[in-house]
């Protein structure tokens, strides 16, 4: 990784939303925790301290939360995938990996998480 790349690191992003498959699941909304890394080449934005210069993590931040608070996901895997998509859509991302924990999804456990990464060609 060249000296010039960012890591924009949003952490322990908390949302809830309907996710499962569990008739309990379905009918209401659960805690999750959301954490994603995006990398992308920040060296204009770096030099010059321009804001048109670097990715604004707020409207990804944004778009994160209306899909996950809107939408209804069965598995775990489906719902990372979305917001693993909504990360690295912008253009100048070059890695994206996101993780997502269910707190209390299994009775000994303090959290069962997912993760799934992408990295341009």
């Amino acid at each position: 990784m060249s000296t010039s790349q960012a890591i924009i690191n949003i952490s322990d992003l908390r949302l809830r939303t309907f996710i499962g498959f569990n008739p309990d699941e379905m009918e209401k909304m659960q805690d999750i925790v959301i954490n994603v890394e995006i990398h992308y080449p920040a060296e204009k934005a770096r030099l010059f301290d321009n804001v048109a210069d670097a990715l604004n993590y707020k409207d990804v931040t944004k778009q994160i939360i209306h899909h996950v608070e809107e939408g209804r996901f069965l598995l775990l895997e489906k719902l990372v995938d979305d917001v693993l998509k909504i990360s690295h859509q912008h253009p100048w991302v070059t890695y994206a990996k996101v993780k997502i924990d269910k707190p209390h999804a299994l009775r000994f456990a303090d959290s069962v998480s997912l993760t799934l990464a992408w990295q341009r060609d």
